[in-house]
């Protein structure tokens, strides 16, 4: 394998979580994987069983998997957000937070989620960026966990992903991450009539293209989101996609928001997602990514609506699986 540098400081975390401050040094003599993640990154989510699976199976081989978690959104640089989804999310590896990019910077990270494997000196040896590649990551750990020792061949982990960290349905996914706030968005169907910043009041198109986007009712489009100012407003997609997930979170913490989800019309009871009921009905209560749509059977274009029955929602960002 190549060497593809020293393993890099942890020097610029802001907090550690389910350990003490690791550093290159205490860590010598021991397999390490250094993982970039943010919790709401669906990319990422989809990669967390296998790093549970890891880390559990070849702690005692001398195996330590280190979680940078390094914020995409504000919200995500809420150190109790971050405590409080790591738990739900089971991560129970050594979490480095990393609120000030102090650690990405130290590895030139570009990417969510990105993995980094460095050899029991302490260097670099393997790295992967995206999702995916699973066997070849773990034949590489076992490769150096196991080198120098006399210590039998693993088979490799088996996982059972549930919701949110379901592989994606890659052969029909034809919808892309598509951002909310105006810093980043892209297939706004009303953005020529949009009022930035401010209040405005919205009207859903009579028709949209494949992967725009439309809201309706009163609400504030900002660079990080876009925040309804009333009672029932709406947000819809059209999409082409197996799952459709929307980052949301309320903009007053601690309050609930009631929302539907309809898809082209009707409300989504065979189709909803693990954060939707039975019934197409669900509530935010915290800042996270809710999966809202899981669809059974053939895929096609579809539209799906997300009303919301409460104001104050902040809408991030869609994405698909």
């Amino acid at each position: 394998m190549p060497d593809e540098g020293r393993l890099a400081s942890f020097d610029g975390a802001t907090a550690w979580l389910n350990s003490d401050p690791l550093t290159p040094e205490r860590l010598r003599g021991r397999v390490v994987v250094v993982d970039f993640w943010t919790y709401t990154c669906v990319n990422w989510l989809r990669t967390l069983p296998y790093l549970r699976a890891w880390a559990a199976k070849y702690h005692e081989d001398g195996l330590t998997v280190i979680g940078v978690h390094t914020p995409e959104f504000g919200f995500e640089g809420n150190l109790e957000n971050v405590v409080v989804q790591s738990r739900a999310l089971g991560v129970q590896y050594p979490i480095a937070v990393d609120t000030d990019y102090a650690v990405w910077s130290a590895f030139a990270n570009h990417f969510w989620p990105a993995l980094y494997i460095a050899d029991r000196d302490g260097r670099i040896r393997f790295h992967h960026f995206g999702e995916g590649e699973y066997p070849m990551t773990e034949m590489v750990i076992q490769q150096l966990v196991l080198a120098g020792t006399d210590g039998a061949e693993h088979d490799l982990v088996m996982v059972e992903p549930h919701g949110l960290e379901v592989a994606a349905d890659w052969q029909t996914l034809a919808s892309p991450e598509t951002y909310v706030g105006y810093r980043q968005s892209s297939g706004f169907a009303q953005e020529d009539g949009a009022i930035f910043d401010a209040p405005h009041v919205y009207t859903l198109p009579d028709r949209q293209s494949l992967n725009e986007w439309a809201l309706s009712g009163t609400w504030t489009v900002a660079s990080h989101a876009a925040i309804s100012n009333e009672t029932d407003t709406r947000i819809e997609f059209r999409f082409h996609a197996r799952d459709v997930n929307l980052v949301l979170g309320p903009a007053d913490p601690g309050t609930s928001i009631q929302f539907r989800v309809f898809l082209d019309g009707e409300l989504a009871t065979e189709s909803h997602g693990t954060d939707v009921g039975s019934d197409g009905s669900g509530t935010v209560r915290d800042q996270r990514t809710y999966q809202l749509l899981r669809q059974p059977g053939e895929i096609s274009d579809r539209l799906v609506e997300i009303e919301f029955q409460d104001a104050g929602i902040e809408a991030y960002c869609f994405t698909f699986g």
